[in-house]
């Protein structure tokens, strides 16, 4: 619990922590639940052990859990083309599209080329009918490329064909509620009151250069669209519509000790308190990696995938972990991962984003931390 205590207090010290929770569970049993800080931009109102935030893309990793209990059960074949499941998904030549082809961002989809409007994010239909009408930007399966957005609905879509649910109930009905977890993709209004603000990165000093928004701008359209068709704001994710919405790329509602729960089960061949995730082969299938190297989205950094999951890459802050480690990253900063080496489930969730860029230094130091005091 000390490494806790010293690395959170040195973010609220020198990195401009505004309000955040960490927590851990080893061996299924959770070592660290600790939180701090204010819940909004003004500090009126304390970070309190029930809030919850948006996590950004750390959502991706719930969504491949769903997607991986039906490869379990056998309604789900990832080597089965899209289209079996998704008939309207097969125009514009993407009829041989393979399932695993979008859990590992190498469909060719990341982005939709027709400007749509910000509201569009809230429009299940018209965001699954404007990806199945989409040619792909590359040949599938010769490229990867962060599909930051476009996942959720992709994968969102397949669950929904199979199950009739949506991936927000899937979510709630067999995963968050069975394990009892303060977690939703799709957030009902009675919990708004303990949302915490979702800040926006602190602009460059003066004199300084915004390098995100440099590479932004030198990108090609593929890129900008990825990362911003349909726009959003840091505002429009703090909206009731933003929260009602189901967007499993990125907007679940949760808790840093949530996510250490769910990933302790996954670091622990799949099962904690008698809930059982993922089988044993499901979590060897979802952390096989399947594509390394530049990414062709985040503007040539080197990332790795495995099936609906993140691996360390080298040099990302993360990589000191055992080589069994999984997790997804969400853009601010946000983080959950399993070490099945290690049987570690880990959690970190705040409000102040300091990068879109993933994985940040705040999540970084716990991390450090905690290798250091098992």
């Amino acid at each position: 619990m000390r490494f806790a205590f010293r690395a959170c207090a040195e973010n609220f010290a020198r990195h401009g922590e505004v309000g955040a929770a960490v927590a851990v569970a080893v061996d299924g049993e959770l070592a660290v639940d600790l939180w701090a800080g204010h819940a909004d931009a003004a500090r009126t109102r304390p970070w309190t052990r029930d809030t919850i935030v948006n996590v950004a893309s750390t959502t991706k990793g719930l969504t491949a859990i769903c997607a991986h209990r039906l490869a379990d059960r056998g309604l789900l074949d990832l080597e089965a083309p899209v289209a079996r499941y998704w008939p309207e998904f097969a125009q514009a030549g993407k009829a041989a599209i393979r399932v695993h082809y979008l859990l590992s961002h190498r469909a060719g989809l990341p982005a939709i080329g027709a400007p749509l409007p910000t509201e569009a994010l809230y429009d299940w239909d018209m965001m699954t009918g404007a990806l199945a009408a989409r040619r792909p930007w590359w040949e599938p399966g010769t490229r990867h490329g962060y599909h930051a957005f476009t996942f959720g609905w992709l994968v969102g879509e397949v669950v929904r064909r199979i199950t009739g649910k949506s991936l927000g109930t899937c979510w709630r009905e067999e995963v968050a509620g069975p394990l009892g977890i303060d977690c939703y993709i799709g957030l009902a209004a009675e919990h708004d009151a303990r949302v915490a603000e979702f800040i926006a990165i602190p602009p460059p000093l003066a004199g300084e250069p915004d390098l995100e928004a440099e590479l932004i701008g030198q990108a090609g359209p593929m890129v900008q669209k990825a990362l911003n068709n349909p726009p959003k704001t840091v505002a429009d994710m703090n909206t009731r519509a933003w929260r009602a919405a189901e967007i499993p790329a990125g907007n679940a509602h949760t808790t840093a000790r949530a996510l250490a729960r769910v990933y302790g089960a996954l670091a622990c061949q799949g099962e904690a308190g008698g809930v059982r995730v993922l089988s044993r082969q499901g979590i060897e299938r979802a952390r096989t990696e399947q594509a390394s190297g530049p990414d062709a989205v985040l503007f040539g950094l080197p990332t790795r995938y495995g099936l609906g999951f993140s691996l360390p890459a080298e040099g990302t802050g993360w990589g000191s972990m055992g080589g069994s480690a999984f997790g997804c990253t969400g853009a601010g900063g946000s983080l959950g991962f399993a070490d099945p080496d290690a049987h570690v489930g880990f959690g970190y969730v705040m409000n102040q984003m300091h990068t879109s860029i993933p994985p940040d230094p705040r999540a970084v130091r716990m991390i450090g931390a905690l290798y250091e005091s098992l």
